[in-house]
């Protein structure tokens, strides 16, 4: 639906959200360098702390998105890197067709990766990706849906649209996962992440206004849903246009200050190497930390400037946790009864990375400083991210904090400032959850060294270790 005046599939709201204050907000910041705030400085969104829920599990995950798209009556704008050809994200899609018809000036948008989009598993047979899916459902059930392709670079390896989080009338749903059986555990198999509801309208348009005004309509940003899609090679010079564009935004918002049971909640976006706000803001968490750092972290992989600010830390006697998954647990991990293909050997390497990380910092694990903690429940996936400092700043972020994710990637994140205290139960309870399914690492050599892995695998990583190679795939991958 559209509005005279307003490109095709532009939504109705728009042209009234046109001359609001965030979105002149959004308009005024960029094209300018932006100064940095310290983090006690940093503007936020109040928001009332009962409006803030911490979902227990994916399946909690997938039952309130389901039951938030079915009694949506404004707008479904959705950010994820992929909605898979599965049963879990057909259930998605379906969920979003029967949305529009029961109300059809309801607006909604799909935005994914659009590389991710238009290729199958990898390891798996070429095929046309999810990008035929959603081709096939639009064929079907006609137009309504529309879902698009962010590139964030002309080729996947070089960074991917991996913002997060689901816009639903005046809610945020924020999690790191996608949308797929494993992530929505639709059988036996779920992937753990952190899942977080905030109900607060202006939160919601701050995440909103971002994406109509910088990811639709821009000459990069393409439907998938057609029978017709452009070649990525004829995008080249849109999607350099497209990257100078996300250098230079962020999320506009209306902050206040806070009122009793009430926590700030900044949007945060981060993109590139230089001038990008979501590091900064994990750097200046870091290094104003004065009891207790957490983070969580899938793939053991840490950027430099985050493992020196942590030895930092360390170094004044606060404590550090960190949680991150067995590689059992990894996404990429293939039994070894299962062919091997090269990109099994990932999660072995992530180990390696934990284990010279923890030899190194021997002491300050054995003084209880440094506390390590391995994640493995059953045949399941970990997929946790985010931190927590002092109890009183959490963050939600889709960032995997590795390299790749710091240099390349379109990530975003909600920082959220609870001086009071009102959140430190929901936080307690979602780490007791976490920690539940995990084993403490107080040696080095507790970790499987690389002579005990598959034949296959030794010899892959001690080749890439003999060429160096292993710093430059830590750096990509």
């Amino acid at each position: 639906m559209w509005t005279p005046g307003s490109p095709p599939g532009v939504p109705a709201a728009l042209p009234l959200m046109m001359n609001s204050p965030l979105v002149a907000a959004v308009q005024r910041l960029r094209g300018r360098r932006r100064v940095a705030p310290a983090l006690e400085g940093l503007a936020g969104i109040p928001v009332a702390a009962e409006g803030v829920h911490t979902l227990s599990s994916p399946a909690e995950f997938r039952a309130t998105l389901l039951q938030r798209i079915a009694g949506a009556h404004e707008r479904i704008l959705l950010t994820a890197l992929y909605l898979q050809d599965d049963e879990g994200g057909r259930e998605v899609l379906a969920a979003l067709y029967a949305a529009k018809a029961v109300r059809p000036e309801l607006e909604i948008a799909v935005y994914v990766d659009w590389h991710r989009a238009q290729r199958g598993l990898i390891g798996k047979a070429a095929c046309a990706g999810n990008a035929a899916l959603y081709a096939e459902m639009a064929r079907r059930l006609g137009p309504g849906v529309p879902i698009y392709g962010v590139p964030v670079q002309t080729r996947e390896w070089l960074g991917v649209m991996h913002l997060k989080g689901f816009v639903i009338d005046d809610a945020v749903l924020y999690s790191g996962a996608s949308l797929n059986d494993v992530y929505l555990q639709r059988a036996d198999r779920y992937r753990l992440d952190r899942y977080h509801l905030i109900e607060n309208r202006p939160l919601a348009d701050s995440l909103a206004a971002l994406i109509t005004q910088v990811l639709h309509g821009n000459s990069a940003v393409c439907a998938l849903d057609g029978e017709q899609r452009p070649r990525t090679r004829s995008l080249r010079d849109a999607i350099v246009r497209f990257r100078r564009v996300l250098a230079e935004s962020h999320y506009g918002m209306v902050a206040g200050a806070l009122r009793q049971g009430e926590v700030a909640v900044t949007p945060l976006l981060g993109f590139g190497s230089r001038d990008n706000e979501l590091n900064r803001v994990i750097l200046q968490l870091i290094r104003r930390a004065q009891r207790h750092v957490v983070l969580f972290t899938p793939y053991f992989n840490l950027p430099g400037a985050v493992r020196r600010a942590l030895d930092e830390r360390l170094r004044q006697r606060c404590r550090v946790t960190i949680v991150v998954g067995d590689k059992t647990a990894n996404d990429f991990y293939v039994p070894p009864d299962e062919p091997f293909t090269a990109i099994a050997a990932l999660p072995y390497l992530y180990e390696t990375n934990l284990r010279r990380f923890c030899r190194s910092r021997q002491s300050a694990v054995d003084q209880g400083l440094l506390e390590l903690h391995l994640w493995r429940h059953e045949q399941h996936s970990f997929h946790l991210k985010g931190m927590r400092v002092d109890d009183d700043y959490l963050l939600l972020t889709g960032s995997n904090l590795n390299p790749r994710a710091w240099r390349f990637d379109l990530e975003n994140g909600l920082l959220i400032h609870d001086p009071q205290g009102a959140l430190l139960g929901q936080q307690r309870a979602e780490m007791a959850g976490i920690l539940a399914h995990t084993r403490r690492i107080d040696d080095h050599r507790a970790l499987d060294a690389v002579d005990s892995y598959p034949v296959a695998v030794q010899r892959l990583l001690k080749r890439l270790a003999r060429t160096r190679a292993d710093r430059l795939v830590n750096q990509v991958l």
